[in-house]
């Protein structure tokens, strides 16, 4: 049909109105030869290469990881660069923190310092304290609540004053003035304090001043 419709005008002679029809016979009618079938729309001539690339999923391109032996020197140097600075940052942060504590221990000790100086100025103050006490004179009165106060301000700051009959002579922490025997005893033992020690924490400001009686067998 369609060859009669070209020998009577030509394709673009004919209606546009009238139904078209495509041959798909894959032997011609006029000369008997076999048709070769159409390429598909949007078909290349890659051939078979060209369809082993797109199935592939490459785009042709040579990107490849970059991971190990593929690494470019560049980002090697930087890497390098990266494991450097971290190295020093945690140094830096070691070192810091050792500063603090050092900071921190260095200030109690300072803080020490200052509070024993202050003991070691008072402690002519303190005995007279201790004295009138002994006497009954701080019992009521004025300069009862000053000593009181006096003594408890500086326990805020870990002052203590010790030293007392009965207790076990030790000379790291008794300054023995006076010396007895006596049965009573079965070793070195406090019998009295001529004047109470003082300490700051586990710092002896002043050894307790004491009499001390010894067996009589030693």
């Amino acid at each position: 049909m369609t060859d009669h419709l070209t020998a009577q005008g030509g394709a673009d002679d004919v209606d546009p109105t009238r139904p078209r029809f495509t041959d798909k016979r894959r032997i011609d009618p006029q000369t008997g030869a076999v048709r070769e079938p159409a390429a598909p729309a949007g078909a290349t001539a890659a051939g078979p290469a060209g369809a082993s690339d797109a199935s592939d999923g490459s785009d042709g391109s040579d990107e490849r990881l970059l991971t190990g032996a593929d690494a470019p020197p560049e980002l090697e140097a930087a890497q390098a660069v990266a494991t450097e600075r971290l190295e020093d940052l945690q140094r830096l942060q070691a070192e810091y923190v050792n500063y603090r504590k050092r900071v921190e221990r260095d200030r109690l000790v300072a803080r020490d310092q200052t509070v024993v100086a202050m003991v070691e100025a008072l402690i002519g103050v303190l005995d007279e304290i201790d004295l009138a006490r002994k006497h009954g004179e701080l019992t009521e009165g004025p300069f009862a609540s000053i000593a009181e106060k006096l003594e408890a301000t500086l326990g805020r700051f870990g002052w203590e004053s010790y030293g007392a009959e009965g207790e076990t002579f030790d000379p790291t922490v008794h300054e023995a003035l006076m010396h007895q025997h006596s049965d009573d005893v079965t070793e070195p033992t406090v019998v009295a304090v001529l004047q109470p020690g003082h300490r700051v924490g586990d710092r002896i400001v002043r050894a307790a001043r004491v009499s001390v009686a010894e067996p009589e067998d030693s």
